[in-house]
């Protein structure tokens, strides 16, 4: 499993209006876990930039429409086994392409989840990453900005 060599975890990508692709289908499912009924079609369009505006708006961040590190760090969800919903189904998706564990996206953290969590986090293990099998800003950051993949 190639990892990226550099020293620290790659940064928050910065999406907007018009991106097409990863993390765009990721960042559609966490707005859908704060309120939004977005498709979730990574095609970053009018109605992915108005969810985008009224959660900056929602958490009081600048609202430009833009996903920069602070959005990001707003939006993400920390989930765990037991955990399910729309931010379940981004970490399945984004791990569903980045570790050798046959995901199903159906927004249950279950076994084999955290299975591909715990997978994920140990090709991270130089980066100073936690292998505890949660999904938390750490986890959320690494996985977004693209940092594995199979």
């Amino acid at each position: 499993m190639p990892v990226t060599t550099s020293k620290a975890l790659d940064p928050w990508p910065v999406v907007r209006p018009g991106d097409r692709a990863h993390p765009v289908g990721t960042l559609q499912h966490l707005l859908n876990e704060h309120g939004h009924d977005l498709d979730v079609d990574a095609s970053f369009g009018p109605l992915t930039e108005a969810a985008v505006r009224a959660t900056q708006r929602d958490f009081d961040l600048e609202v430009d429409g833009v996903v920069g590190p602070r959005t990001w760090g707003a939006i993400v969800v920390t989930v765990r086994r037991g955990t399910r919903g729309h931010a379940v189904r981004g970490a399945q998706a984004e791990l569903d392409t980045r570790v050798d564990v046959d995901l199903v996206v159906d927004g249950v953290f279950g076994p084999r989840t955290e299975a591909a969590v715990r997978e994920f986090q140990t090709a991270l293990s130089a980066f100073g990453v936690l292998v505890d099998g949660v999904v938390g800003p750490v986890t959320w950051r690494a996985m977004v900005s693209g940092m594995v993949s199979h």
